[in-house]
């Protein structure tokens, strides 16, 4: 499965930076649809509602996708790799 992946930094609400990337099936190209994704995942860091849009989240690349990758993707349509912060 080849998969898109957006590199996102979003501040957090003590004032540090989160790095993370956010990775989806490259036939996915909404934009609002990735950055939903995105707020999905920062709810489950206690960031609801921190801002994530196209100056934060950016397409960096596509990539064959691994098999635990793929697995989180089958099951909630998008996959993280924590990188900083997060």
């Amino acid at each position: 499965m080849q998969v898109s992946v957006f590199d996102t930094y979003v501040t957090r609400t003590d004032g540090s930076i989160m790095h993370f990337d956010i990775l989806v099936p490259s036939t996915l190209t909404s934009e609002a649809t990735i950055h939903e994704y995105g707020q999905t995942y920062l709810a489950t860091k206690g960031q609801a509602g921190q801002p994530l849009a196209a100056k934060e989240c950016r397409f960096c690349h596509i990539e064959e996708a691994d098999e635990m990758v793929q697995t989180s993707i089958v099951h909630q349509g998008f996959h993280i790799i924590e990188m900083q912060g997060c």
